[in-house]
């Protein structure tokens, strides 16, 4: 799935936490159209809509290296440390992280799905 005509929608990328839904055209670590980016896990990607220029690409999540479920890459509902976690595998297994990321966490509040 790592390949992608450039600009072909490959499927539907959707949030399991915040159900943010969005068309990706690549799947993986290498956008297409991209000079010496390779990104540190594998990613839904999306050529940029606001931008004419074919390098541009947008992240929209990726998977969690715990529970496997897509993950959108906002604040609210992952965190890339070394890999990416779904913030309820975070809580689930905060005391694994560092003092860091468990005090950033403590700030936030659970983000609940309106559904």
């Amino acid at each position: 799935m790592g390949t992608a005509v450039e600009g072909t929608v490959r499927g539907m990328f959707t949030c399991e936490v915040c159900d943010l839904s969005s068309p990706f055209t690549y799947y993986g670590q290498k956008p297409p159209n991209t000079r010496a980016i390779v990104l540190l896990e594998e990613c839904f990607v999306m050529k940029d809509p606001f931008s004419p220029d074919k390098e541009r690409f947008l992240i929209l999540g990726s998977k969690c290296s715990l529970c496997n479920k897509d993950v959108c890459v906002g604040t609210d509902c992952s965190l890339f440390y070394t890999k990416r976690f779904c913030l309820p595998c975070v809580r689930q297994h905060l005391d694994q992280f560092p003092q860091q990321v468990q005090s950033e966490l403590a700030k936030k509040k659970p983000v609940q799905k309106t559904s």
